[in-house]
């Protein structure tokens, strides 16, 4: 049996039967999950743990465990630990505010993962997304640059759909979004993207992305550069409200 569902079950009150019609399955689906080895599909593996109060880690951990590149699992876990992060994107929307749709068309668009490699990394980014709604989620402050928003990846249905629900993730008060306006010239977050960690006990961590794999920064001075262009990035950047009245509008376009 797959225990760590029976137990989130059991402590919600819910049974099999209540969480298919939360997440819109037959009951029969979510029977199958409780046995072991069982994997629902990505997007009703975010679903049900959303429903449950968990992250989808704690209910399906083998599974998320493989899914996770090896290079990435050092920054998985600082991710997972971190009570605030900071992410700075320029070409894309940082992958804890992604959905299922946007992250494949961002996945499959590159051309560097095979056909069959995409889902797995699909699934892995979803379950990523566990850590914002969790009981005691870390602050999450992302800024973007507009073109991310205007860029057409996988279509204005897909864009319609991802910008609706980045203006909903933002109705959380532990989710702070900006955007740096097109009419802003040169500035730093143009040399890329990062993100910032800061763990329980105030240590940093940084993390660097590229073509082929991510680097986990930890050197002072490292963090240092990292810590001042985030500085001049959050400086370009429209407020909160601002941002989320430009993202709307934005989605609009995309109808």
């Amino acid at each position: 049996m797959n225990d760590a569902l029976r137990a989130a079950l059991y402590a919600t009150g819910q049974t099999t039967e209540s969480l298919a019609e939360r997440i819109g399955v037959d009951p029969k689906t979510t029977m199958r999950w409780l046995n072991e080895g069982r994997v629902p599909y990505p997007r009703h593996r975010a679903a049900a743990a959303e429903a449950l109060g968990k992250d989808i880690a704690d209910i399906w951990p083998d599974t998320f465990r493989k899914k996770v590149p090896l290079w990435f699992r050092p920054w998985q876990e600082i991710e997972r630990e971190a009570v605030s992060l900071r992410s700075y994107q320029c070409m894309v929307l940082p992958g804890l505010l992604q959905t299922e749709r946007y992250a494949r068309e961002v996945l499959a668009g590159g051309g560097l993962l095979p056909r069959g490699e995409v889902e797995r990394h699909v699934a892995t980014r979803l379950a990523r997304q566990g850590i914002l709604n969790q009981d005691d989620p870390p602050q999450f402050t992302a800024v973007i640059d507009e073109s991310v928003l205007r860029r057409p990846v996988g279509g204005p249905a897909t864009m319609h759909e991802q910008l609706t629900a980045l203006v909903r993730a933002c109705g959380a008060p532990h989710v702070r979004v900006h955007v740096v306006p097109s009419s802003v010239g040169a500035y730093a977050g143009l040399n890329g993207p990062f993100v910032l960690a800061q763990s329980p006990d105030h240590r940093l961590a940084g993390y660097l992305d590229n073509q082929l794999q991510g680097q986990v920064v930890s050197e002072a001075d490292e963090l240092a550069a990292i810590l001042a262009a985030w500085e001049d990035v959050r400086g370009e950047a429209l407020s909160h409200r601002q941002s989320v009245d430009l993202i709307t509008e934005v989605a609009q376009t995309w109808t």
